[in-house]
């Protein structure tokens, strides 16, 4: 009799998050983030947006009702290794969310999307005070941009690293296991990423910041790929590391596409398609 070989199923992570009509953000960023990364990924519609990539020009909210029964949908069948959470801009969808992952015990990595890169509000007032109270202290990692940690915080926004740091320490006492604090927004030739930790020293990483305008979706990116390493089983720290020079990479190849006449997409799958494949 021959044996049979047995096949180790492929790691899941599902996103929580809106939908971007234009392909480069949300939804779709995070699939093929998650994709290109060898990971399953499984989704959670939380609003629909009518965008590209110069603007937002509609949002639609899917009912808390239907986001909840999404993640029943999904977590009762498949075996979902992380979660990643993105655009919420309701608090009945915030408050849905947080009531549906309390049965269940992935690691959340929770993405604040406040304001596309066009500049339009994604997340409504009401809602940043039920994200605070709800969702942050679910979160095993909570990934700000420095505009989006002030707000959270009811601060300007960070100007050096020293205040990045200190804000993120700050952010980890409202209930985050941890917090990356990106630094896409701050000024300089280097980009610097913080990953702080309760009792740990700060973990930066940089590169050299890239002259490109085709930086669409790269919060969202940074999000799932970290959430896809945890997925694969990676502690936090090298799933940081993976995902950081991964979307380097997506962004230094984005003008490949040549995707819109706005803020492009990064190249997701910059490791996967040749020049010949992606250019025809």
């Amino acid at each position: 009799m021959t044996a049979t070989k047995r096949i180790s199923s492929i790691p899941i992570c599902v996103t929580i998050a809106g939908s971007d009509s234009g392909g480069g953000a949300g939804i779709q960023a995070d699939l093929k983030a998650m994709s290109a990364l060898k990971v399953y990924g499984a989704s959670v519609i939380t609003a629909i947006t009518a965008q590209n990539t110069q603007n937002v020009t509609a949002i639609h909210d899917v009912p808390a009702s239907i986001v909840t029964a999404q993640i029943k949908a999904v977590f009762s069948d498949l075996d979902v290794k992380a979660v990643k959470i993105g655009m919420l801009s309701q608090p009945e969808t915030i408050h849905a969310i947080a009531d549906a992952l309390s049965e269940y015990r992935a690691p959340i990595v929770l993405d604040p999307v406040m304001i596309a890169k066009s500049g339009d509000n994604l997340l409504s007032d009401q809602a940043i005070s039920v994200l605070r109270e709800r969702l942050i202290p679910m979160a095993a990692l909570l990934t700000p941009n420095r505009p989006e940690a002030a707000c959270l915080l009811d601060a300007s926004p960070a100007q050096t690293d020293s205040e990045a740091a200190k804000q993120g320490h700050a952010l980890l006492k409202l209930g985050a296991k941890a917090v990356l604090m990106k630094g896409g927004h701050s000024e300089g030739p280097i980009c610097t990423d913080l990953l702080i930790m309760n009792d740990q020293p700060v973990i930066s990483l940089s590169a050299p910041r890239i002259d490109t305008k085709n930086t669409h979706g790269t919060g969202c990116t940074l999000s799932s790929a970290i959430a896809a390493g945890l997925a694969k089983g990676l502690g936090l720290k090298e799933a940081f590391a993976q995902a950081h020079s991964y979307l380097h990479q997506a962004i230094l190849q984005a003008d490949q596409l040549e995707v819109g006449h706005g803020h492009g997409p990064v190249h997701h799958f910059h490791n996967i398609w040749s020049q010949s494949c992606a250019l025809p």
